[in-house]
């Protein structure tokens, strides 16, 4: 039972591991929006799964359920960035960007206080307190199709000019945007000079040796800041 336990817990990150790293190759392909609405049907299959775990008498559902869930997060956590930071005027940019661990604190801190016994962690309703994590996805799977597609990706990797002012006008409003279009352009050019790295080729990289070295150990310390405990 420890041993099932902890497989439980620990291959979330598992899939988190997988979902992640194979983010960038589906953003360039599909775009951000349609990877977020596909994202969103993953997390409400996998829901779905462990919320008739119970009823199957299946603890590898509750496994599947675990590793889809983890997939998920793991494509969201980079999608979340690019897509609002993307979307967002200049001037709201770092606020918007920064809504993502707040949201995550506050998820982390909801679902604990659900999960007492009191509430949704009884030996009743336990399954409906892992079919939770579809609900969130069920309100974006809904409302993301009334947003545009990110203008960046619109200009950048469909040379869709077009569509790229549509969606600005969409999201900004009526004006003159030529300026934040004409950044798009020069990100675009500076991007066809520039290597992609993948994880293996940037570890070995002695040019971003302490780069790596400060983001390991700040995320690696974040934890013992008692981020959680507030």
């Amino acid at each position: 039972l420890l041993f099932l336990w902890s497989l439980v817990v620990s291959i979330f990150g598992i899939g988190g591991l997988l979902g992640s790293s194979g983010s960038r190759y589906l953003t360039v392909k599909f775009g951000k929006k349609k990877c977020l609405l596909c994202n969103n049907v993953l997390m409400i299959v996998a829901a779905s799964i462990m919320g008739c775990s119970k009823i199957a008498q299946s603890f590898e559902m509750i496994l599947i359920g675990r590793f889809m869930c983890g997939v998920s997060a793991g494509l969201c956590v980079p999608l979340h960035h690019q897509y609002v930071g993307e979307i967002s005027p200049k001037k709201l940019r770092g606020f918007a960007n920064s809504t993502s661990s707040f949201f995550w604190s506050l998820g982390k801190a909801i679902g604990q206080i659900s999960g007492q016994r009191e509430l949704l962690g009884s030996k009743s309703l336990w399954p409906m307190l892992m079919a939770s994590c579809g609900l969130p996805a069920l309100v974006q799977l809904v409302t993301l199709p009334f947003l545009p597609e990110s203008p960046p990706y619109l200009l950048m990797h469909k040379g869709d000019q077009e569509g790229c002012k549509k969606a600005i006008r969409q999201l900004w409003g009526e004006g003159q945007h030529q300026a934040e279009i004409d950044d798009i352009m020069k990100e675009k050019a500076t991007m066809k000079n520039t290597k992609i790295l993948s994880v293996l080729e940037l570890v070995k990289e002695p040019a971003f040796r302490w780069q790596l070295y400060m983001i390991v150990i700040l995320t690696a310390t974040v934890q013992l800041c008692g981020i959680n405990a507030v």
